[in-house]
């Protein structure tokens, strides 16, 4: 429940309001109402009511046309008719300049459909990975971005690359959670996992599989049957030999036994790079390294994606 700004009146169901409004941004849109996603809103909801004068909506995290911008409209426009205005949206991927254009034009017909004039100027902020160059193209004559994030290229520069790392929740509770997107490369893989390396008899690769940790390790000579990442079928592979990835080195921020030297760290990386094969070294257009799912979390996937698009 959420008071109106005034803070006078009764409180009002923001989460009902929000569903009466999607109703009508989705047929000013030409959408289905079923296909913003339920979870993405609920998360805006949630936003909206414990930032009600500071609610900004990340459009990307599932789909920013069928999924981000209605549910963020329907949030926007319910908190409004509470006196509360939202400070805008935040892009992360894709062409953020063109992605901008087109937003702004949505906002536009939007606020004139519903009356509600100060939506039509409401701040476009974009980030990711921007540079110098992206930076100029976004900062142009006629660019609808208002606010530029820029967090790695202020601390490094072209000639020091940085190891881009995102922490993503795999887990609440003890229960699988996954991130679930239109973009195959940005959807998570669910709960608490374990890495394996499978070798021929030789000590070739033959790939890497994940499985989850409470499964039991794959055996040397014994056959297993996984699920090659982006392929529709499974294969069946018998290791040589199995090698585990996962090392666990800090445990609720206590080191679990002493950090190797550099020395050491150095070498374990360049025997590793030494064990692919030319394919994958090249620095033009390398072999794409197999990794593979086990047969449960491969599983899991499939019951937590189906779930998630009901």
């Amino acid at each position: 429940m959420l008071a109106p700004a005034a803070g006078q009146g009764a409180q009002v169901d923001l989460a009902a309001s929000v569903e009466t409004w999607l109703e009508r941004v989705c047929g000013h849109l030409g959408l289905g109402v079923q296909e913003p996603h339920r979870g993405e809103r609920a998360a805006f909801v949630a936003y909206a009511l414990a930032f009600p004068r500071a609610f900004q909506g990340l459009l990307d995290t599932y789909s920013v046309w069928r999924s981000g911008l209605p549910n963020f409209l329907a949030v926007a426009l319910a908190l409004q008719e509470l006196g509360y205005q939202a400070v805008g949206v935040r892009l992360d991927s894709g062409d953020l300049l063109q992605q901008a254009r087109e937003i702004r034009g949505v906002f536009r017909t939007a606020a004139a459909q519903f009356g509600v004039p100060w939506l039509q100027s409401v701040p476009i902020a974009v980030s990711n990975n921007i540079d110098e160059e992206e930076l100029a193209r976004l900062a142009q004559k006629g660019s609808e971005v208002n606010v530029i994030g820029i967090g790695t290229s202020v601390v490094t520069c072209p000639r020091q690359p940085s190891l881009g790392c995102v922490y993503k929740l795999v887990s609440v509770g003890g229960q699988p959670r996954m991130k679930l997107t239109e973009d195959p490369k940005k959807q998570t893989l669910p709960g608490s996992k374990a890495a394996f390396r499978l070798l021929g008899s030789d000590g070739s690769l033959l790939l890497d599989v994940l499985q989850l940790a409470e499964e039991p390790p794959p055996q040397a000579g014994q056959e297993l049957r996984v699920w090659p990442q982006g392929a529709r079928e499974s294969r069946t592979v018998r290791p040589a030999h199995v090698e585990p990835l996962l090392r666990l080195w800090v445990k609720q921020g206590q080191l679990c036994e002493p950090l190797p030297s550099l020395a050491e760290s150095r070498a374990f990386a360049q025997q590793s790079l030494h064990r692919l094969s030319p394919a994958h070294r090249r620095l033009e257009q390398p072999a794409l390294y197999q990794v593979a799912l086990s047969e449960k979390l491969q599983a899991l996937v499939d019951r937590l994606s189906a779930r998630g698009a009901l």
